[in-house]
Parts: structure tokens; sequence; C-alpha cells
């Protein structure tokens, strides 16, 4: 039931976070959606590089990375988001921007997850 509690909690700052990552996104890119592709790229390189921790880092519990991948991460990504902005942009005709939004969300969310690895396994060796 504890694990529960704090993936719950991370759950709930992740999403927070989100959402003025996305308010914030939308006054200064009105016409693209620029905060889910943020959220999207860090978290794929925040997963990437807590997961490698988490496995090689003597100390990292069970519960914390549940809290932090599962909970925060969790809450914090929006694939269903980038599913619905992407289809919205092609149903009206912003084939373009739909095109660049799958582009960019995919190529960066990977590329972020290779990136995360990379920078986890320098920082522990």
């Amino acid at each position: 039931m504890e694990r529960f509690l704090w993936v719950c909690l991370g759950g709930a700052c992740g999403t927070g976070v989100r959402y003025l990552i996305t308010l914030w996104a939308a006054e200064r890119f009105p016409a693209f959606p620029v905060g889910t592709l943020i959220v999207n790229v860090v978290g794929c390189f925040l997963i990437s590089a807590i997961m490698h921790l988490a496995t090689n880092v003597a100390g990292f519990s069970p519960t914390l990375r549940l809290a932090l991948v599962s909970g925060f991460l969790g809450g914090l990504t929006t694939y269903s988001s980038f599913n619905y902005e992407t289809t919205m942009l092609a149903r009206d005709g912003a084939l373009g921007s739909a095109a660049l939004n799958f582009t960019v969300t995919a190529g960066g969310c990977l590329a972020a997850g290779f990136l995360g690895l990379v920078a986890a396994r320098r920082w522990i060796g």
C-alpha cells in the first residue's frame, strides 16, 4: 500500500508539472503543441537515466524507482495527448504540422532516451 501511495503522489506531481509546462508553452507557441513535445522528450530522457541508475546504483530503492518512473514520469508524459494533437492537426488540414509533430516527437524521444542512458552511464561509470 505504501508503494501505491508513493506512485500516486509522484503521478500528481508529474501531472502538475505537465500542466505548468503546457501553459507556459501555449503562451509562447500557440500554433504548435510544444508543451507536449517538451514533456515527452524530457520524460524519455529521464526514464532512461533513472532506470539505468535504479538498476546500477546500490541503495536505489524499488519504491523510489516506482514513484519516479510509474508515478512522476507516468503523470508527466503525454503520449495520448501527442496522438490527439497530431490527429487534430491532420484533421484540420495542417498535414505538414502533423508530420513535423510526429517526426520531431518520435525522433526527439528516441534521441532523448539514448542520451539519458549515456548520461546515466557517465554519471555512475
